[in-house]
């Protein structure tokens, strides 16, 4: 058995989601259900201090979820948040970012891919389906006029952000570099602070756009 084992909560008001999201992620060896609820008022109650991650619904009958992951995350910055749901406009990716959340998942997407998800949040990474981040680079690009800040990076803070993109904490990034994590912490901050970022997840869906447009070009 894993050393530690990921607490893993489910907030969905669909019965079928709850008991098909618990009984996939409980084959998993190192992951674990340790709650899920139907309304929101019942996760901001319950998961505090008790879940490393949460897989939320954007929509539930009481509350919004981007009001939950706000509201846990207030009591609980520990907690990791992925939102799980059918809506992948990008003004909902970017709530749900602002909200704190570490990632966006569409319900669309297959069973490893919530469990990947599950695993990179709880290790401190991020992650969005690839079907919102289009309309999401378009929208953070706005913020910052027609030129891509990103091409201002230097070449080693491109690299970090290609570990970033790829859900990589700190310490693994630096295991891959042979930087310490203080150094690549220092790093993250100066590539947040050039791309007019406060969160990793914001900066990785920048990126994953950004490469795809270099792709197509």
């Amino acid at each position: 058995m894993p050393e530690e084992i990921i607490r893993v909560v489910i907030v969905d008001d669909h019965e079928v989601v709850r008991v098909g999201l618990k009984n996939l992620i409980d084959l998993q060896p190192d992951l674990t259900v340790v709650g899920d609820y139907a309304t929101g008022q019942e996760a901001i109650d319950k998961v505090p201090h008790h879940a490393d991650v949460v897989v939320l619904d954007v929509r539930l009958p009481d509350k919004s979820g981007f009001e939950v992951c706000r509201e846990i995350k207030e009591q609980d910055m520990n907690v990791q948040i992925i939102m799980l749901t059918s809506f992948g406009q990008d003004e909902m990716v970017l709530d749900a970012i602002n909200a704190g959340a570490s990632g966006y998942l569409l319900k669309e997407a297959r069973g490893h891919t919530v469990i990947e998800g599950i695993r990179t949040v709880a290790q401190g990474g991020s992650l969005f389906s690839p079907q919102v981040t289009g309309a999401l680079f378009q929208r953070l690009r706005s913020m910052h006029g027609s030129a891509d800040p990103i091409e201002e990076l230097t070449e080693n803070e491109k690299k970090i952000l290609s570990f970033v993109s790829q859900g990589k904490t700190n310490r693994e990034i630096g295991q891959e570099l042979f930087l310490s994590e203080k150094t690549i912490k220092h790093y993250v901050s100066s590539i947040l602070s050039k791309l007019g970022y406060t969160r990793r997840s914001e900066a990785a869906a920048h990126f994953a756009r950004y490469q795809a447009d270099r792709r197509r070009s």
